[in-house]
């Protein structure tokens, strides 16, 4: 346990993200760079089977961003102008756009108070006669219910797709996110888990599925010149490829670090509520999402003020954003209370002890200041 006088009030500002761009990586891209294949080349493959090793040996499509992971798996599923995607609106406002991006229809289902995922209920709730699949977030690096989620999709008939990207290394009941549905997408922007500076994967246990994948991210063709489908240029770069090797093997003590900070934090603060926690599930911490009822906003320049960045993720629910406020209506007040009463604090493995002391010390006067 750290005494608040360890605390280092006058220390330089602690960012709510901090991405780690060391001379591995650098070294790594100079590596690419100078060999003269600097797309979808070795680097690519190789990234793609060290992946694989994350998500139970599935198989493993490397493409341009998580974006472009979850678009590209849509449509290899055939998902059309007629489908509908049973969708969180309390994610990043990439989870639906990719749906509209396929021509599809997003339903929006409101989410479980606790973990801020997916509640079974509602989506069950949200199934119709158009609806051919679920897409769960597993938001913030806790796993969604997939069991009770995979068992709604078997009775309906309906593809599962995991957006996994905050949850590199999460898992439920030893199971990793990305081996748990149809199809798993993950991002790997800078501020993730781990990141390639940009890039996406696409994990899936069925062969012909990630075939298509591979298609449809290069112009549809396997051999060049050969298209067999109309597909797209959403390749990964050699140089983004070997980045993210360099980062997939620094993943597990990265995650061990968030998972240690959370602990830390938990025992420290005394103002907020650590995050709740699903029993199996194992939470990577992408985000340390608390909530600050009635006074967020305030919070949030208190905490500025003291230099400890904070931010919110998100504080306007999907359905609520102007692409989709002529959809289909539904209630989703956990997702409107959670819109207006988020925090997410400094998480990420570089923080010292000494700057946990600072944040845990600055939210812990929130109780005074509010």
């Amino acid at each position: 346990m750290y005494e608040p006088g360890d605390a280092d009030q006058d220390g330089a500002p602690i960012p709510a993200a901090r991405p780690v761009i060391g001379e591995a990586e650098i070294a790594a891209a100079v590596r690419v760079l100078r060999s003269g294949q600097v797309v979808q080349g070795p680097e690519v493959a190789a990234f793609e089977e060290e992946f694989a090793t994350w998500v139970d040996g599935r198989h493993c499509v490397a493409v341009s961003s998580g974006t472009s992971a979850l678009q590209l798996t849509l449509m290899a599923l055939g998902l059309g102008p007629r489908d509908e995607v049973i969708v969180p609106s309390f994610s990043f406002a990439a989870t639906a756009n990719a749906v509209r991006l396929v021509g599809a229809t997003p339903v929006f289902a409101d989410i479980d108070p606790d973990t801020f995922c997916l509640d079974p209920a509602s989506v069950e709730a949200a199934v119709g006669p158009r609806t051919v699949a679920i897409l769960p977030v597993h938001l913030y690096g806790h796993p969604a219910p997939m069991e009770e989620i995979n068992a709604i999709a078997a009775r309906r008939g309906l593809a599962v797709l995991e957006d996994a990207c905050q949850a590199h290394g999460a898992a439920l009941g030893g199971r990793p996110v990305g081996s748990l549905g149809t199809a798993g997408c993950f991002s790997f922007y800078p501020t993730k888990n781990m990141h390639a500076l940009e890039g996406g994967m696409v994990t899936t246990a069925d062969a012909d599925l990630a075939r298509t994948v591979r298609l449809l991210r290069n112009q549809g063709m396997e051999h060049r010149y050969t298209h067999e489908i109309i597909g797209a240029n959403m390749r990964m770069t050699d140089v983004a490829a070997a980045i993210g090797r360099v980062q997939l093997a620094r993943l597990p003590a990265a995650t061990e670090r968030r998972r240690a900070n959370a602990k830390t934090l938990g025992c420290l603060l005394t103002s907020v509520a650590p995050p709740p926690v699903a029993p199996d599930a194992w939470h990577v911490y992408h985000q340390y999402t608390v909530r600050v009822p009635g006074g967020r906003e305030a919070a949030h320049r208190y905490l500025t003020s003291k230099g400890i960045g904070s931010a919110v993720y998100y504080p306007t629910p999907i359905h609520r954003l102007k692409p989709y406020q002529s959809g289909r209506a539904r209630h989703l007040p956990e997702t409107e209370r959670a819109a207006a009463e988020v925090l997410s604090l400094p998480i990420h493995p570089t923080l010292t002890e000494r700057e946990l002391v600072r944040i845990a010390n600055a939210v812990n006067e929130l109780g005074e200041v509010l």
